[in-house]
């Protein structure tokens, strides 16, 4: 191939010094509208700072719900899976870095041996029909990048491996979630639960003495049949309770990677909901644009659009390659013998530049460009889409968490003044002041408010969890770690070559970048 170079030097010239031109538009990110504060800024409980979300749930000061995020982010299958994608996206990105260089490189031997026909033509010339044949040479094509196809390639391929990246944080952003809400809930639960079984003690106490009065003579069934009515209701509730509980457990195990069972022995029986901090950080909307790995992803998968319309414009105008081969051959024919293969003489070439353009294509590579174009124009909406959304969420689940800390407030007057009226009636009941039907009444606004205010304390601090997740929170947990843990790099490096591939290094670090200007990626 040296001489190849040499002989066709006056072409390389040309296209080497023009490969800078790219057709195909370079991408600029989508104006994306987003409102200066949220809606609840004046609220004293937010303050406008930057969100400091890189552990979120240590906020709720809950060892238990730390630990747990921890083993989660190690063991989630689906945080693996996501992991594996961009190890599959890095590898797409070296498929298209390889193009660049000359495509096709061959290294061909051969050993033939060969019978010509009697009557074919060559046999009146020629009464040589049998004779053996080899061959060794080398074979290489180059496309030259002319137009940019290749580079605009490349270029769409580091926007998808970036995506990749980014569906990675964005599963560690819900994963992190998720668990702190299944956890939450799992507390929320069991409080819902102590205060059904509380309110039952309670009740078969009242059933007593029901009875007692009934067997004295001072009251009718009526009130023994109520308080049975009230008690069996109450105990109905426990097993719905019961099921959600399960449920929820079950859910929480999948998270952490393990089949479903009973978590006793990660989590201790008497922790309670875990409580909001007073104030949360939650910045100010534009900050979505770098902080939601979901956003981000919205505008890589526009950008490596952007590049493909390049990639397909490019098919317009004339493909310019160079080719050649060069080898050694030699037969058996006459004086010649095949070990004469090794001999100068024997050698063989063909070398020289080559043009190859679609001229008559009926519209369909300009049609194919209209497609690429209208699929760009489809992610550049999305992207907008994304953020509005985004900006959304935070908002639905600002006013949530807000809103909850009220309501909660509101039941804990109404559950306290709920006690103190029970403990009236009980003792006027006693004394046979009242009926039991103001007994039964108070016990069921009490049971009723309890539980009223259990669950809401749960949803003020899942809907803080909503806050967080709404806020791009939670992927900078991977910081300095690998996207796939050692055991998966083990098992595929016994099956495939990843050259360095699995190594940190090859991935990007966990940051902000956004494609507001595509470079080259760093190989």
């Amino acid at each position: 191939m040296r001489w190849t170079v040499k002989f066709c030097g006056f072409w390389l010239l040309p296209c080497l010094l023009l490969s800078g031109c790219m057709v195909g538009p370079d991408y600029v990110r989508p104006p994306a509208e987003t409102a200066d504060q949220w809606l609840e800024a004046e609220d004293q409980r937010l303050k406008t700072t930057s969100a400091n979300d890189q552990d979120w749930w240590k906020t709720f000061k809950d060892p238990i719900l730390n630990r747990l995020i921890d083993r989660a982010y190690l063991q989630n299958l689906n945080i693996r899976v996501a992991g594996v994608r961009v190890l599959e996206a890095r590898a797409q990105l070296g498929i298209a870095i390889g193009n660049i260089y000359p495509q096709n490189q061959q290294l061909t031997a051969s050993l033939t041996k060969v019978h010509l026909s009697q009557r074919a033509s060559q046999a009146a010339f020629s009464r040589i029909f049998d004779y053996a044949q080899t061959q060794i040479g080398l074979t290489a094509s180059w496309e030259i990048d002319f137009w940019g196809k290749f580079r605009r390639a490349i270029e769409s391929a580091d926007a998808g491996f970036q995506a990749a990246v980014e569906d990675y944080n964005n599963a560690l952003v819900s994963l992190t979630a998720d668990v702190a809400r299944a956890y939450i809930t799992i507390r929320t639960l069991e409080k819902r639960l102590g205060i059904a079984r509380q309110n039952v003690d309670t009740q078969k106490e009242n059933l007593q003495i029901a009875e007692a009065r009934y067997n004295g003579g001072t009251t009718s069934e009526r009130d023994v049949e109520q308080a049975r009515t009230v008690l069996a209701n109450t105990q109905a509730s426990i097993p719905t309770l019961e099921i959600g509980l399960r449920q929820q457990q079950n859910a929480l195990s999948v998270l952490l990677g393990m089949p479903p069972r009973r978590m006793s022995d990660l989590m201790a029986a008497t922790a309670q909901i875990p409580a909001p901090p007073v104030q949360v950080a939650v910045g100010i909307p534009a900050e979505l644009l770098r902080r939601r790995p979901d956003v981000r992803n919205a505008e890589w998968q526009a950008a490596a659009q952007s590049a493909n319309i390049g990639v397909t414009k490019a098919d317009l105008y004339p493909a310019i390659s160079l080719s050649g081969t060069f080898g050694f051959l030699s037969s058996d024919v006459g004086s010649f013998a095949l070990g004469d293969v090794v001999l100068w003489k024997s050698r063989i070439a063909n070398f020289g530049p080559a043009l190859q353009w679609n001229i008559f294509n009926y519209g369909q590579i300009t049609n194919q460009v209209r497609v690429q174009d209208a699929r760009l124009q489809e992610l550049l909406i999305s992207y907008q889409n994304t953020v509005l959304t985004a900006q959304r969420e935070v908002e639905d689940n600002l006013v949530a968490f807000l809103r909850s800390q009220e309501r909660a407030q509101s039941l804990g007057e109404s559950t306290a003044a709920a006690q103190r009226s029970l403990n009236l009636a009980t003792l006027q009941y006693r004394q046979g002041i009242t009926d039991f039907t103001t007994v039964l009444t108070a016990q069921q606004a009490l049971l009723s408010e309890q539980d009223s205010l259990a669950s809401t304390l749960g949803d003020i601090s899942n809907n803080l969890v909503g806050v967080y997740r709404a806020l791009g929170g939670g992927w900078q947990i991977r910081e300095g770690e690998d996207v796939v843990p050692d055991s998966i790099k083990e098992e595929m490096t016994k099956r495939t070559d990843w050259g360095g591939l699995l190594r940190p290094a090859a991935q990007p670090s966990p940051d902000t970048r956004t494609p507001s200007g595509i470079s080259w990626p760093r190989w």
